[in-house]
């Protein structure tokens, strides 16, 4: 068959579309920084800033854990940051990465929590989700490389359709939005951004069987290559669903079909603990279970 011969558009046909598409996406927000975009939010002794603030270093002891936040509340959006956990015998240590509506009885959640370990076991993350004031969603999953021996990005997606964790762009975790069905979503309070570092050896390590050995303390954790793309709050109004904003396009309502292959891996291969089918805690499942 012979090939078919299309002539090249003209000049200012293209000039129309590279204007079209300014106009449509969004202009990639600059890359946020300690300094500017957070704040210490306790024990501001144990947060060590390195390289100008591009990268931070957080310190445990038996003093003190300590934790960062973010100066503004986002409402939908990405964040993601590059974490590099405890290395070696970090048993009874929590290092956190989450969103919190800073609410009492009705606050919303998204929840990254590295769980410490002993050396030589698998780290375990475990991810958890508020919302309307209504939690115990955990889900665990242990990681398959040694988060302790180089940085890795871990991201939080939140849109009005879903909630997804990633890892390394691998999703770990999925929560649909199912208002239609009475299941709660966090859908109109804005959350901040946290960090922290703390001890929690009554149950992080086994059920808390692994206690904290503070010979081996300060134990640390390092942030760096901080990315808020989001809408602030106060901003604009209600930051409605809307496809300006990229991650309420069409392309991310859905995990895409790489994005579910790799998701089904993970879930097969690495997933420890699921809320859905622990029936000692919900002899039914909780009806966003069955979504």
């Amino acid at each position: 068959m012979a090939k078919k011969y299309f002539p090249s558009p003209p000049l200012t046909y293209l000039l129309c579309i590279v204007t079209l598409f300014t106009l449509i996406i969004p202009i990639s927000s600059r890359p946020a920084t300690f300094l500017q975009d957070f704040k210490v939010a306790w024990s501001d002794s144990h947060i060590r800033q390195i390289d100008g603030g591009r990268a931070i270093q957080l310190v445990l002891d038996q003093n003190s854990g300590c934790g960062f936040a973010s100066r503004s509340k986002y409402l939908f959006g990405r964040v993601s940051m590059k974490i590099k956990l405890i290395p070696g015998d970090s048993a009874g240590t929590v290092t956190a990465f989450y969103m919190n509506s800073d609410t009492d009885s009705v606050r919303d959640e998204l929840d990254f929590e590295f769980l410490g370990n002993r050396s030589g076991q698998p780290y375990t993350v475990q991810t958890n989700i508020y919302a309307h004031g209504k939690g115990d969603r955990e889900q665990r999953v242990n990681l398959w490389f040694d988060p302790a021996a180089d940085f890795h990005t871990y991201t939080i997606l939140w849109t009005h359709k879903h909630i997804v964790f990633y890892v390394d762009d691998v999703p770990i975790r999925e929560y649909k939005n199912n208002e239609a069905r009475n299941i709660p979503y966090p859908t109109s309070q804005p959350m901040g951004i946290y960090s922290t570092l703390w001890e929690a050896d009554d149950w992080a390590t086994r059920g808390g069987l692994e206690k904290i050995d503070w010979s081996k303390a300060p134990f640390y954790a390092y942030y760096r290559d901080f990315d808020i793309e989001g809408c602030p709050v106060p901003g604009p109004a209600i930051c409605p669903s809307n496809p300006k904003n990229w991650w309420e396009g069409y392309g991310y309502q859905t995990l895409n079909p790489v994005e579910a292959r790799r998701y089904r891996w993970v879930r097969m291969n690495h997933m420890i603990y699921d809320y859905c089918t622990d029936r000692s805690r919900y002899p039914a499942p909780p009806p966003e279970c069955h979504a």
